[in-house]
């Protein structure tokens, strides 16, 4: 979604606007390009997905905005394919790296469109050749895809992030902000934090606390996330610094959570996921969670897409654009 939606908003920038439904259909038609590359897939993630298939939905979703032909399509594919680019090292390391591959994916969709317009022509079986992206990126079969095209839009099934943090956090996360919304607990009380996950997710945020962390490691780091979230009852990004990574009773809760992997045998599973809290007193917490909060299974209430919306706000400039919550399609229809 962030690599499609980037590429268009800079393409309805340069047009000077566009109408409202054509950008949204283009949204829709890259994302599920994008997603149905992901959802095609039967092997763990070793590239970077939102980068590697996001370049290729975004290319063919800014082209479908600005008119090119139905025949500079497969160049546009091509060219975007040859850009692909996204390793999960950044995100193994918590590196700054991992949001700059969802802005070099978005830029290199739009030089994509811009060759093809200037003429230059990109290889075509970029899918399933012999050094296409089923066999160089990643495994997959696109028939399953293919055959719900135009059907099942991939976009109605797009997630919502609830909280600044990695998304593979926000399943136990989310149970966390349901459980402290109907009851308190007290930190200091907590004696263990357990959580058995699936492999991915330990593999994207299962990494362990270190009080020299960075923000971008603290945001995919459920053994500090998990101690804000119950000293705070929010996950605050202006909490990522030195300061409270170094906080004894952070650091002192941190090392009583462990996330330990399950025998779920999907490498791209993220549910379910077991949580169990235990306390000094007679506090015991055993949870299952099935789907993460902001998925379509399991959508935000009111009471948490109002708190979201207030933390953006807050941490917005006082002068910023008010657009940006109250109109965002303005940026598409009238960008300057």
């Amino acid at each position: 979604m962030s690599v499609v939606t980037a590429a268009l908003l800079a393409s309805a920038d340069r047009l000077g606007g566009c109408e409202e439904d054509a950008f949204l259909t283009a949204l829709a038609v890259g994302v599920d390009i994008a997603s149905g590359l992901g959802v095609s897939a039967s092997g763990a993630m070793e590239f970077f997905r939102p980068a590697t298939a996001g370049v290729i939905g975004a290319a063919l979703a800014v082209a479908r905005l600005e008119s090119l032909s139905a025949e500079q399509f497969p160049d546009v594919m091509g060219l975007a394919y040859s850009q692909a680019a996204g390793t999960m090292q950044a995100h193994v390391e918590a590196s700054i790296a991992l949001p700059l591959q969802i802005a070099n994916a978005s830029r290199a969709a739009i030089t994509a469109v811009d060759l093809v317009k200037a003429g230059m022509n990109g290889p075509h079986d970029v899918l399933e050749g012999p050094f296409g992206y089923y066999k160089l990126i990643e495994p997959g079969d696109l028939t399953e895809y293919a055959a719900t095209l135009g059907q099942r839009w991939l976009i109605d099934e797009v997630s919502i992030k609830p909280f600044p943090s990695g998304r593979a956090s926000h399943g136990i996360i989310g149970a966390l902000d349901d459980l402290l919304r109907d009851e308190a607990i007290d930190p200091s009380d907590v004696e263990s934090v357990s959580v058995l996950a699936p492999p991915l997710i330990h593999r994207l945020v299962g990494r362990p606390y270190k009080q020299d962390m960075t923000p971008s490691y603290a945001r995919l780091c459920l053994p500090f996330l998990v101690p804000l979230m119950l000293r705070d009852g929010i996950i605050d990004p202006r909490c990522f610094t030195a300061q409270e990574f170094a906080n004894p009773d952070l650091v002192k809760l941190g090392q009583k959570v462990t996330v330990k992997i399950d025998d779920n045998p999907d490498q791209n599973a993220l549910a379910p996921q077991q949580l169990v809290i235990r306390s000094a007193g007679e506090f015991q917490l055993s949870l299952t969670i099935n789907d993460n909060l902001g998925s379509p299974t399991a959508p935000m209430s009111d009471a948490q897409t109002r708190s979201k919306r207030d933390l953006a706000r807050s941490l917005a400039d006082a002068d910023c654009d008010i657009r940006i919550f109250d109109h965002p399609l303005a940026y598409v229809t009238e960008p300057r």
